[in-house]
């Protein structure tokens, strides 16, 4: 098993004696995770003030001595998997685990097509098994100005975009999530225009940071989560950490994506962590750790300029939020 450290300086990550052995995460990865993401951060529903909503943090432990590269405290498993927006199953974020149990990933395929040389359909377990997931400790920064330190298991987006060779139109790449009222009871909502997609550029789908995130605290991830698969973006708001993907598209054009379809003027297609640019009914110049009572500066692109700044240079970040 990799352990990321590049480009992040000095992540202590987890001790391999208090995650899972290789072989017992190969083992699960074998027979599939189960469940599915901690949901993409989407507004709350409760909220219409000019402050962000309240975040309640959800007891749980945290390993002693656990931190991501700035000293910042691992969120306990309990807090990142009971304290979940995931609009397919719910909007309330404390019934999305109960809701989402048995929710099975048996067998779940991911289509990779649109501009690319070799297309394909890929089962979740070859591409574990394929691009050996590692560990990422990564600070997740929600919309709703909330947030948490989440240990991923994943592997990076450019491995697998490499292998299948993007064509030189290809300039951006579309996500879909799964649409399956039946399993997911909060798409009969015709609020919202399902299925969830999202999308990146191209060049930032190739920044090592942004990974498929197939486990979470050295296990596969749950159903509340984004099982079997999603995306993980750290650098971004959370809600384009799409779940549950589906199809993978490589395209020309910037894809329409769901919330920024909802409200263009709330949640544009970048996102980009910008405490300098608030969204229009509450400031996200600071953040609210869950486990945390008080609030804390909320960092440029959440803490991993070094890594993606680069990338904007010539792009005005308050026009293209």
């Amino acid at each position: 098993m990799t352990r990321f450290r590049a480009n992040i300086p000095s992540s202590e990550i987890t001790p391999e004696s208090l995650y899972m052995s290789r072989r017992q995460w190969m083992k699960w990865a074998a027979v599939g995770a189960a469940g599915a993401t901690l949901a993409a951060c989407a507004p709350g529903s409760s909220s219409a003030g000019s402050s962000a909503p309240a975040a309640t943090p959800v007891k749980g432990t945290v390993i002693p001595g656990q931190t991501d590269e700035l000293g910042n405290k691992l969120n306990s498993l309990a807090d990142i998997t009971h304290y979940n927006n995931y609009y397919e199953f719910t909007t309330s974020k404390e019934d999305v685990a109960p809701m989402s149990t048995g929710f099975s990933t048996d067998g779940w395929q991911v289509e990779v097509g649109g501009l690319v040389n070799k297309p394909g359909k890929f089962s979740v377990d070859e591409l574990i098994k394929k691009y050996s997931p590692e560990e990422r400790i990564y600070r997740l920064r929600c919309v709703e100005a909330w947030s948490m330190v989440v240990p991923w298991m994943g592997f990076s987006l450019a491995k697998l975009l490499k292998d299948v060779e993007p064509q030189s139109g290809a300039q951006y790449v579309a996500f879909t999530t799964l649409q399956a009222p039946d399993r997911f009871p909060g798409q009969k909502d015709p609020s919202y225009p399902w299925p969830y997609s999202e999308g990146l550029r191209l060049d930032e789908a190739m920044n090592d940071l942004a990974i498929f995130g197939t486990g979470l605290y050295g296990k596969p991830l749950p159903a509340q989560d984004g099982a079997p698969i999603r995306l993980v973006v750290p650098w971004k708001y959370g809600f384009k950490s799409i779940k549950a993907i589906v199809t993978i598209d490589l395209v020309a054009e910037m894809p329409k994506t769901m919330w920024s379809s909802i409200a263009s003027n709330e949640y544009g297609f970048y996102a980009n962590v910008n405490p300098q640019v608030d969204h229009p009914r509450w400031s996200q110049a600071t953040e609210r750790r869950i486990g945390e009572l008080g609030r804390r500066p909320t960092l440029m692109f959440n803490g991993y300029a070094e890594q993606v700044a680069s990338l904007y240079t010539k792009l005005d970040l308050r026009a293209n939020y």
